[in-house]
């Protein structure tokens, strides 16, 4: 399947997350923070990242940020739970290229449907 870059400060939603996506038929390499996240990116290519928004060193827009510099084109996935704002972090990654955001706790079937569409390229137009 592909090769995603999971960032996450939460040990335990991480790992299982990891388990869930390997499971599905992913490489995933992980991350425990954006400053992490961007040195992996950096060191091999990934297909698509999935980032938690609010993490200690570098946070999720930021990290979002350097990785589109680095790859404009990279489908990220922006994930956010717990405060009472991650909704704006949310629509602040949505407006700033996130491809899709989820809201914590989600299903991972919702999260496993947002990483096909974002790996999947747009159809062709049909020939008139």
């Amino acid at each position: 399947m592909s090769r995603l870059l999971l960032i996450d400060d939460d040990a335990l939603f991480r790992e299982m997350l990891a388990a869930a996506l390997i499971q599905a038929g992913h490489t995933v390499a992980q991350a425990r923070d954006g400053e992490e996240g961007v040195r992996l990116f950096h060191a091999e290519p990934v297909d698509l990242v999935i980032t938690d928004l609010v993490m200690p060193r570098r946070e999720g827009i930021e990290t979002m940020l350097a990785l589109h510099r680095a790859r404009p084109d990279l489908p990220i996935i922006a994930m956010s739970g717990g405060p009472v704002r991650s909704s704006l972090y949310l629509d602040l990654a949505a407006r700033l290229g996130a491809c899709h955001t989820l809201a914590k706790p989600f299903a991972t079937e919702t999260l496993l449907s947002r990483i096909q569409e974002a790996l999947t390229p747009p159809a062709a137009p049909a020939a008139p």
